[in-house]
Formats: structure tokens, C-alpha cells, sequence
């Protein structure tokens, strides 16, 4: 796939009718529903059919389910697709003859941002938690911004919203370089973590990038970790720079940093910590979670919050589809889907799981996917080490997604280095396997929990339907 150059953007009014390759994936749909919401005619197509192509469909958007080149119709002027897209793909090879602009989505995305006070939040880990919550923060205190998220807000159709305030916040994604693209005035970084490093090289090109964003042309505030070592080494960076700058806040529980973090403590699916010297409840499990709330009221207090309504509206925040979401409780067994693929968000989810069934007497059950057989292939190991936290894994097979296979590569690697004594591990090669193997295992008081961001998604609603077919209970 490799690093996105940067390209300058195109003001939203000369891009013509729009056509997206894809239209339905995570980082795909927000941008198309803002298209649409500022009156620009939108057609796309996705593999399969979604939700999110009706909700879109609903909108006004042209929608194809498969990629056909005569989905490209002769209206159409700029094409959208992601880094995901081969050049093979009927639609895109079409484009490139017909000569049409093709923009990477961040392009699109950048393009609807110009105007706009632009925050971008980047990440290893986080970014997608810690854009919704901005978002909602900054909805719920009146500020009406805009935002396009990787995974939408629970309870929307979608992950974009076009409002009426002058703040455009969306999701930065580091893994293919597409976070240089966005002219933002402030930049949030949740933590450095090397991943990625198929199109990154090392560790250190990585953390140069989020160099290179942090101190972007655009950039007057950099918002980020006190406390994640790559995040503290970026800080030092920046400060060390000569010439001009961003300014710096920092949040956590840190001594030095400006926004602090304290007495944080973990109940069931929710959190309790003071903020800032007040205390904040969230209905979301996890310290990572806790962290990542004190990003957005940071973000939100910089452009204006009252940092009272900012605190309460965190308070009121409901959470994004596929993080840590319930699916559905049958006989006191509770199934949740989340994203988490690298292994500190997979360690992340199964400690936070921990504390929903801290003191009941039930186990955490782990359904994991490794994503792609790059990231299997360089963090296998690691992997492993997160599962130890739950009491049951059942590992699947890797969703290559757009990945060819490597030789030697497969679940197999990740569930055989589990060490013995910790979690019971079972390797299940075949996809329609995994939802009876982790329905059999599971017991009344467990939380069950599917993790990764490839296909693993549609196995937790199955765990549900395979649960109420062997107990007789509805979900």
C-alpha cells in the first residue's frame, strides 16, 4: 500500500458529482454523508450491502452493492477511494481513463474541512473513541460542529455530521501517512505505539511522522499524552524545535501535565475520576477510556466550553459502534464487539472486560481475528501476551482484507504462543466455526467479547443467536 503524499486540496464546489469506491467503509461513509449534506450529488459501491449504504441510500446518496465500471456514470467528476482500493478495481481503472480527479478520502475529507477550525485527532490507539467524544462534547454544549468519525456515534446512521459551528473535528488516521493531509488548527495525539511498519519501515520513520504532523503548517495547539512514553518523546521533540511552534497542553496523570487525571477507579462498564480537580463518571469501561475523555475535554475547553458543561457532557456519553458495544445478554451471558486488532488495544479491552466481571465469578471469553498477516506476522507474540489476560480465547484465522497471504502466517501462530497455564485457548481455522465453538464455551455470568477490525464483527451477533438457540433465551 505505502505512504499517501500529501496533495493540495480542492475547495468542496469543484468537485463535482462524487463518486466513492467503498462508500460504506468506516472511513468512508462520514465523508460521503457530508458531501451530501452540503448539497454535493453522491453515487458509491461497496462489496457488500451494509447499513450504512441504506442509511446513505436514505440520505440521497446513488448506491451499488459489487463494483461494476458502468456504476460510473458520465456525470460523475472526482472519485474518492481508499488506500484498501486496488488499481484493478473496475471502477478505479475506469476513472484513471476517463481521466477523472481521484482523490485518497482524506483528499475529500481535507477538501470539506477548508473554512472550518480543523481538529485532527491521531493515535495508535484511541483516535476513533476520542473523536466521538469531542464530538460530543462539543454537540452537547451547543457548539454544533462538524465531525467525521471512523465508526458513527450510537443510536446515528452514519459517522459525519455537518453543523452550523465553525469546528470540523475527524478521525487522523496514521497507517497510511493520510493524517499529514488535513489543514487542522489544533492536533491531538493519544499515544505513539509503533504499528503500521509495512508501509512505515521502523519504529522511527513512525514517530517522525507524528512529528510531521504535530507540526503541521496549519497547527497552533497540540493537545496530548502526559503520560504514553511515545507521546511524552514527541512532546520533548516539539519543544525542542527551533522557530515557531505550536503551543502545548498535555493531559493525564502525570505530575507535570496541564490537564490532570486522579483517583481514577473502574466499577462494572463504567469509570469514576476527577478531572481537572472534578469529578467525572463514565458510562464506558476502560483507563484508556478515561484518558481519552480528557483529551476531548481538553479539545473542548480550547475552543470554548464552559469546562463544567464539558464535564458533563462526557458524563453523557453513550460510546461508538464497535467499541466495546453489547450485542446482546442471553442467561446472563453478555456478548460486546469491539475494534481493538493492535495487541495494547486488545490488552486494553480484556483488562476493561476484567472489570465488568470483577467480583461476579465470571470469565472474560476472548474471540479474536488478527487483522492482516503483516501485522500478524510482526506482532505475533505480542498478540498472544494480550490474550493471557482472558480466562478463554478462540482465535480465528487472519482477515487478510487487502492483503495477499504470507507463506507461514496464520492464527495458528497467535493461539499456539499463548502461555500455558493462562488463558484455555482454542484455534478455530474455519470463519463459521467460531460463533458455536464460543457459544459452547460460555457460562451463565460471562462476558464474551469478538475483537478486531476485519470481519470478526459479524460473529458476535451469531455468538448471540447460537446462545439463545442452546439455552432458550431470547436475547
Amino acid at each position: 500500500m505505502g505512504l499517501l503524499t500529501p496533495v493540495e486540496l480542492v475547495g468542496v464546489r469543484e468537485l463535482g458529482p462524487v463518486h466513492f469506491i467503498a462508500i460504506g467503509g468506516s472511513g468512508m461513509n462520514g465523508i460521503a454523508s457530508a458531501l451530501l449534506h452540503l448539497g454535493v450529488p453522491v453515487s458509491g459501491s461497496d462489496r457488500q450491502d451494509s447499513k450504512y449504504l441504506r442509511a446513505l441510500e436514505a440520505e440521497g446518496a446513488r448506491v451499488y452493492v459489487g463494483h461494476d465500471a458502468a456504476q460510473l456514470s458520465d456525470d460523475v467528476q472526482t472519485v474518492v477511494a481508499s488506500s484498501a482500493i486496488r488499481e484493478d478495481n473496475p471502477e478505479l481503472a475506469k476513472a484513471r481513463r476517463r481521466g477523472l480527479r481521484v482523490l485518497h478520502r482524506s483528499a475529500a475529507l481535507g477538501s470539506i474541512m477548508l473554512g472550518r477550525r480543523g481538529v485532527a485527532v491521531a493515535g495508535t490507539h484511541g483516535k476513533t473513541t476520542t473523536t466521538a467524544m469531542i464530538s460530543h462534547v462539543l454537540s452537547g454544549v451547543g457548539a454544533d460542529p462538524s465531525y467525521v468519525i471512523g465508526g458513527s456515534l450510537t443510536g446515528a446512521s452514519t459517522g459525519g455530521h455537518i453543523g452550523g459551528g465553525d469546528a470540523f473535528v475527524v478521525e487522523a488516521d496514521e497507517s497510511d501517512g493520510s493524517f499529514l493531509q488535513y489543514p487542522a488548527e489544533i492536533a491531538v495525539v493519544t499515544n505513539v505505539d509503533p504499528d503500521h511498519l509495512s508501509n512505515w519501515g521502523t519504529a522511527e520513520n513512525y514517530a517522525d511522522g507524528f512529528l510531521r504532523f504535530a507540526t503541521g503548517e496549519t497547527v497552533r495547539l497540540l493537545v496530548i499524552s502526559a503520560d504514553d512514553p511515545g507521546a511524552v518523546v514527541l512532546t520533548e521533540r516539539v519543544r525542542g524545535l527551533a522557530g515557531e511552534r505550536p503551543r502545548i497542553v498535555t493531559y493525564g496523570a502525570a505530575e507535570g501535565a496541564d490537564i490532570r487525571i486522579a483517583n481514577a477507579a473502574f466499577e462494572g462498564t463504567g469509570s469514576s475520576f476527577t478531572l481537572a480537580g472534578e469529578q467525572v463518571r463514565l458510562r464506558v469501561p476502560g483507563d484508556y477510556n478515561v484518558w481519552n475523555a480528557a483529551a476531548a475535554y481538553t479539545v473542548a475547553v480550547a475552543l470554548g466550553a464552559d469546562p463544567a458543561a464539558a464535564r458533563a457532557e462526557l458524563e453523557t456519553y453513550g460510546g461508538t459502534k464497535r467499541r466495546f458495544q453489547l450485542i446482546g445478554t442471553v442467561d446472563d451471558i453478555r456478548v460486546y464487539d469491539d475494534y481493538a486488532h493492535h495487541p495494547t488495544e486488545v490488552a486494553n479491552t480484556l483488562r476493561a472486560a476484567r472489570t465488568g466481571v470483577a467480583g461476579t465469578g465470571g470469565r472474560v471469553v476472548a474471540c479474536f481475528q488478527p487483522h492482516l498477516y503483516t501485522r500478524t506476522r510482526d506482532f505475533w507474540r505480542e498478540l498472544a501476551a494480550a490474550l493471557e489476560i482472558a480466562d478463554q480465547a478462540v482465535v480465528m484465522d487472519v482477515c487478510g482484507d487487502r492483503e495477499d497471504p504470507i507463506p507461514g502466517i496464520d492464527g495458528a501462530m497467535v493461539a499456539e504462543a499463548v502461555t500455558p497455564g493462562t488463558a484455555e485457548v482454542t484455534y478455530v481455522p474455519g470463519w463459521d466455526d467460531a460463533a458455536p465453538t464460543v457459544a459452547r464455551i460460555a457460562q451463565p455470568g460471562d462476558l464474551v467479547v469478538t475483537l478486531g477490525c476485519g470481519d470478526v464483527t459479524k460473529v458476535a451477533p451469531l455468538i448471540v443467536d447460537e446462545l439463545a438457540a442452546l439455552r432458550g433465551a431470547g436475547a
